[in-house]
């Protein structure tokens, strides 16, 4: 268990995994699609360096075993979060902050939810947090079930298969893959938080120019003698 968590916290995928197992992998994957305390776990490059880690150069898991099961739970995942938001999720609205939970992160995914309708769930499976909360916004509003589960079905086929075999192609791929993991999972990461971060951007980018403006503005008034 230390060895878990100390790989977890420390960033050090490859041994978190190897410590975890291909169940733990799952139990992730499971958490993070359905549940609302999986909103920190690293899906996408928990994904990717899995796969890494099935190909030849490792040996770690049979790829086709991984990438079944992980898509399995992805979509029960979500669907779980489905029914929890159609079922209590608007209490939620009203539940203060917490380390664990976060309503500003409920809103975001329900802004983002109506800004996309259907699609969000399947573009979420790509943006960190937003796919935690997007299966449970849906749910809360009453999204018809078969439309949710045909989203549902297609994001988690592209997001599970994409990430698992994008990783095992590449361990293939690269000679002595294993010096380049760190720095393929920060660009992992790096690029998973690119779309919320330019969302974020895009959203402020008026106030932060006017903030600017007024700065140097004042700077050129009182600052220049």
């Amino acid at each position: 268990m230390h060895e878990i968590i100390t790989s977890f916290f420390s960033g050090d995928l490859k041994n978190f995994i190897q410590a975890i197992g291909m169940i733990g992998v799952f139990i992730v994957i499971f958490s993070e699609s359905g549940l609302l305390i999986g909103f920190f776990l690293p899906g996408d490059s928990l994904l990717f360096t899995a796969g890494l880690l099935s190909s030849p150069a490792f040996n770690l898991f049979n790829v086709w075993h991984l990438v079944l099961g992980a898509w399995v739970c992805a979509i029960l995942g979500d669907n779980v979060g489905y029914e929890f938001g159609k079922r209590v999720g608007r209490s939620l609205f009203k539940k203060e902050k917490s380390f664990l939970f976060n309503p500003a992160n409920l809103i975001k995914a329900q802004e983002f939810y109506e800004k996309h309708g259907g699609k969000a769930i399947t573009i979420a499976r790509f943006m960190p947090v937003i796919r935690t909360f997007a299966p449970i916004v849906a749910g809360i509003g009453h999204m018809n079930h078969l439309k949710f589960t045909f989203y549902n079905f297609l994001g988690g086929t592209i997001w599970v298969w994409s990430m698992v075999f994008g990783g095992y192609f590449l361990g293939q791929t690269i000679p002595n893959i294993d010096k380049y993991i760190l720095p393929i999972v920060l660009l992992i990461i790096a690029v998973s938080i690119a779309p919320p971060l330019l969302h974020i951007y895009k959203e402020n980018k008026r106030t932060i120019w006017e903030k600017i403006g007024e700065k140097l503005k004042n700077f050129f008034k009182y600052g220049v003698k």
